[in-house]
Parts: C-alpha cells; sequence; structure tokens
C-alpha cells in the first residue's frame, strides 16, 4: 500500500474521532517509525520506514496534530541523517533524540517545555513496554506498537485517547458537583 492510499485510511480512521484529536503525537524512532536500531547502521545507508509510517505522518499533520519524537539512541547524528533522508525532519515540531539511562520521561519534560502541550493531550507510539509504562504514568496516552506504526495501531491510539480523555471530562464533572470547602483562614 502506497503512501497516498496510507494516508487516505488514516484520515478515514482520523475522521472518525475529530472532535477527540491529540494536539501532540509523539513518536519513538527505532522499531517504531523504522525497522531497525540507528546504531547498527552507517549515516551512509538508505533508512526505509516501516511501510504506514509516511501515510500516517501525512494524515495527522493534515488534520492539524502536530508530531514530536522520543527516541533514546546512542547515535543521534545517524538518527537525524535519516531523518533528513527520509524528508520527514521537518514534519516534527520537537525532536528528543538522544542517548538517556532513564525512561523517556525526560524526553517528555522537554517536549512539553518546548510546546506546551498538556501531558494528557499527547498520544505517544513505542516498541518497548518499559517506556510505554512511565510515560503513561506521566498522563500520556500511550501505545505499545508489536511491529511499528500500522493503521491498526494509529486505530488504537486513537480510541484510547479518546476513552482517556472522556474519563477525564467525566471526572472534572463529577468534581465539580463538590462544594468549595473554605480554606483553613476561612474564605471561600
Amino acid at each position: 500500500m502506497g503512501d497516498e492510499m496510507v494516508k487516505a485510511e488514516a484520515l478515514q480512521i482520523i475522521g472518525l474521532c475529530t472532535s477527540l484529536l491529540p494536539r501532540l503525537v509523539v513518536f519513538d524512532l527505532d522499531y517504531t517509525l523504522w525497522p531497525f536500531y540507528c546504531e547498527c547502521r552507517s549515516k551512509r545507508d538508505m533508512p526505509s520506514m516501516y511501510p504506514h509510517a509516511k501515510g500516517i505522518l501525512l494524515a495527522l499533520k493534515d488534520k492539524g496534530v502536530s508530531l514530536a519524537i522520543a527516541s533514546r539512541s546512542p547515535t543521534p547524528d545517524i538518527a537525524n541523517t535519516f531523518l533528513d533522508k527520509l524528508g520527514i525532519k521537518s514534519m516534527f515540531v520537537a525532536q528528543e533524540i538522544y542517548s538517556s539511562w532513564t525512561h523517556k520521561t525526560d524526553h517528555f519534560l522537554k517536549i512539553h517545555q518546548r510546546t506546551g502541550v498538556p501531558y494528557n493531550s499527547m498520544l505517544f507510539f513505542d516498541d518497548e513496554d518499559r517506556n510505554i509504562q512511565a510515560v503513561s504514568k506521566m498522563g500520556v496516552t500511550s501505545v505499545l506498537v508489536g511491529n511499528g506504526i500500522n493503521l491498526g495501531a494509529l486505530r488504537e491510539g486513537l480510541n484510547k485517547y479518546s476513552q482517556n480523555l472522556k474519563k477525564l471530562e467525566k471526572n472534572k464533572l463529577q468534581w465539580s458537583k463538590f462544594p468549595k470547602q473554605a480554606d483553613s483562614s476561612g474564605y471561600k
């Protein structure tokens, strides 16, 4: 399936969620957007992406959703070269690509600082469960991908994001029913 066909199908999937789209979708690189580790490649190599990846990126951009990268890599120079070679580097409003001993939480702190997008308005795709668990605790809707980003993972992510947003709104509504408590000074 070519990029334009994938984009068209991704736009259909996105169209089902128009009122509940995330403001920012964040992608890991290795084994999420492309099927390899950067450190096992050379800058001279011509990279390839998973078959649905570029079409999904294009569809999200068309719908006004911002994109970012959160990648833990010992070779950020190779990752950046590959983004350039694939012609997608300019699609991302934030590119946090660096080696880190922590989970992706450091990457997300920087993405949040750079973009101002609240964590609960983000959707994240990664191939490592430990990253999904850590970033989810920050309030980011996170989806584990088994064989890279594809239309099924996009659908799952948008559905999960929509469900999380509805839970958040329901909780806000429930809490708004409680009377405001006076603080210790006696003022309301």
